[in-house]
């Protein structure tokens, strides 16, 4: 027995979901069918004698199309672009055909009255195109027809059509010189239907994918590159390129990027995205890895197992899928009265067109009526409400870290009234504190002292339970006395990314200390200083993504002489969401008192660096709106770099791959911008 997720189009409403689950399950080699209405999927459970290929028949067969299992491509800006423009044109429509009636200025070249064809042709003409736009909704709710599953869009093509087909009905008599058949064209109605259809199914769509966001991001735990040992060389590769029985490298700091077994190294990891457990998890030779997780302290090497859709990851998405795909009973039972009302809605219509026609004898009135229940009695809510419920439910709860296993699972959870938890970290922070200790303050510091190096986190913890006292009067006396403080502040924040205890471990004091003092001898671009500066002064809304968790005393005396030089700017420091590595989180910003110079905040993602798709909304548009961005690290840059934005870059150059990129040297500073915004 197989298993398979393919991604449908054509489906609109319950009718078309369970038409096609129908239809599949009467074919042989299926064993069992969900249709997914929200995730527009179908989850199918076929015997080995069945091809994908031939399932796919199947559903081409029901009236639908197989996107296979790729991921939709999606197209949210056209869509709203076409809507724009059709409702503009829609309210031209309005205008001219109903304008009179409330006495609205109609121009005379196309009032009803004084020029009939022409008003007729203008009416004709706008109403075409919604018809050739509404093409799909028309040809899907016929095709079903046929197919014996009508369902919504059978509802409104049918009714959409009729209205324009009797619309140019009357439109011939106007040409022929009645002009009192403009008052029984219809042009408008037709029109109007497809825009509420088409801009209902658009925010349909975007809940949907807000939905379906939350759940996919779930991979994103998974770095995109991984290093490899070939021929005796580290390679850095894409996580596609990674082979079973490749010998991956991972060191201090970085992600797990394929499950596997350890061959060499012993070091701590961090699985409680898996098992809620955030005590970190000793690993040596032989033991399992799984990807995701992050490797703390040691270097390891370890052979690929399990890559790409059998990944730990992998099997976690699809149990969170599968989960959208099966039904709840109240699920099924919207279902089964959606597969009902669409038939019982064709026979109230034609009845009312048939006792129109006979006790009224006016045929207008007749296509009206019928016209009308069609489309009034379309509830697509019947369908969508609750399948969209229960996606947007379960796609919240995997953001938070919740995973449901099933709808059913959902549904009972209100008879639910106690809770047993057997994890750490479950409803506790998940992060070690220093509660209690035998050490004399000294003794302390100097365990403190010992462990700042180390990025295990009990290290942490220790590190973070005394509030160290960051001492910067040394640079900001010598900065003060420059000739352009401003400048010098902002070279000495590009060489604080020396700060850096997994990219640079074996920094000790002495050797750190003579890094940053080399912060005078940085020589910046003096075209992207002058462009820097220009946007600071035209400048309103900043934002300023800081790196680690050492460097951001630095970036807290920048933004000091960045208000000081310009003082309408409002800066909103961003840092990271969660502890990642050694990167600057809201306990770190805390602890330096960023407040005192800036508003900051966390990403609210767990990745090393800041990827716009993965922050709320509400961050979302603070960045977009942004007169500028000024982003330290290179996490921020792999991640930011090519979203238009108006970003400077300020790091220093630490990988091959950015070394040809700026055509620089390892350990260069980079001042960089990615574009003006004028």
């Amino acid at each position: 027995m197989k298993k398979v997720i393919l991604n449908i189009e054509g489906m609109t409403c319950s009718a078309c979901s369970n038409g096609l689950e129908k239809y599949l399950k009467k074919q042989k080699g299926i064993i069992d069918v969900n249709v997914n209405l929200v995730m527009a999927t179908v989850m199918i459970e076929y015997e080995d004698s069945i091809s994908i290929n031939q399932l796919e028949e199947y559903i081409k067969e029901a009236g639908f199309k197989s996107l296979g299992e790729k991921q939709e491509k999606k197209e949210n800006k056209s869509i709203l672009i076409k809507l724009i423009i059709f409702a503009i044109l829609s309210l031209s429509l309005m205008y001219i055909s109903m304008g009179h009636m409330i006495n609205l200025p109609i121009p005379k070249i196309l009032d009803m009255e004084e020029n009939p064809k022409l008003y007729t042709s203008f009416l004709l003409i706008i109403s075409s195109t919604f018809l050739i736009w509404g093409y799909d909704i028309i040809k899907n709710g016929i095709k079903n027809i046929f197919y014996k599953m009508p369902n919504m869009d059978s509802l409104v093509g049918i009714g959409v059509l009729v209205n324009y087909l009797y619309s140019i009905y009357n439109a011939i008599f106007v040409y022929m010189g009645d002009s009192s058949c403009t008052m029984k064209l219809y042009f408008e109605a037709s029109s109007m239907i497809i825009l509420f259809v088409k801009l209902g199914r658009y925010i349909d769509k975007k809940n949907k994918e807000r939905a379906v966001d939350s759940i996919k991001n779930l991979v994103m735990i998974t770095p995109k590159n991984g290093t490899i040992l070939k021929n005796g060389k580290e390679v850095v590769v894409t996580i596609n390129e990674i082979n079973k029985g490749d010998t991956v490298i991972t060191k201090p700091g970085e992600k797990i990027s394929v499950d596997g077994t350890i061959i060499k190294g012993t070091t701590h990891t961090d699985e409680s995205f898996i098992t809620g457990e955030s005590k970190p998890i000793t690993k040596k030779i032989g033991d399992k890895v799984i990807a995701g997780s992050i490797n703390y302290d040691g270097y390891i090497e370890y052979t690929a197992e399990r890559i790409g859709k059998d990944s730990s990851i992998s099997n976690i998405v699809n149990m969170v899928m599968e989960a959208t795909s099966t039904k709840t009973k109240i699920q099924r039972l919207a279902d089964k009265i959606s597969g009902y009302f669409v038939p019982t809605i064709f026979v109230i219509a034609i009845l009312s067109l048939i006792l129109n026609l006979v006790v009224t004898k006016e045929t207008a009135n007749a296509f009206v009526a019928f016209v009308s229940v069609l489309v009034v009695a379309c509830p697509c809510a019947l369908g969508l409400a609750t399948p969209l419920a229960m996606v947007v439910s379960i796609g919240t709860c995997s953001k938070k870290g919740i995973l449901i296993k099933s709808s059913e699972t959902l549904e009972s959870l209100h008879k639910v009234d106690t809770i047993v938890l057997d994890k750490t970290g479950t409803i506790t922070q998940g992060k070690l504190t220093v509660v209690d200790g035998k050490f004399s303050k000294e003794n302390f510091e100097i365990l403190q002292s010992l462990e700042s190096k180390s990025n295990h986190p009990i290290a942490k913890s220790i590190c973070s339970n005394i509030k160290n006292s960051y001492e910067v009067k040394e640079f900001e006396e010598e900065i003060n006395q420059s000739e352009n403080p401003l400048k010098l502040a902002i070279q000495l924040a590009i060489v604080g990314n020396y700060i850096d205890c997994i990219a640079m471990p074996t920094i000790d004091d002495k050797v750190l200390n003579r890094l940053l003092m080399q912060y005078r001898e940085i020589k910046l671009d003096d075209k992207i200083y002058k462009l820097f500066t220009n946007d600071l002064a035209n400048s309103r809304k900043v934002i300023y993504c800081t790196d680690n968790c050492g460097e951001i005393v630095l970036d807290k005396l920048l933004i000091k002489y960045l208000t000081l030089y310009y003082p309408q700017l409002e800066i909103q420091v961003i840092v990271r969401g969660e502890e990642i590595g050694n990167d600057a989180s809201i306990e770190d910003a805390e602890n330096i008192s960023m407040q005192e110079v800036a508003a900051f905040e966390g990403n609210g993602t767990t990745i090393a660096g800041t990827s716009l798709h993965l922050l709320s909304d509400k961050l979302k548009k603070k960045f977009y709106k942004a007169d500028m961005i000024i982003s330290k690290g290179q996490g921020n840059y792999e991640t930011l770099s090519g979203s238009g934005l108006n970003i400077y870059y300020l790091f220093l150059c630490k990988c091959n791959h950015l070394q040809k990129i700026f055509l620089a040297k390892f350990l260069d500073p980079i001042f960089s911008m990615e574009c003006e915004r004028r």
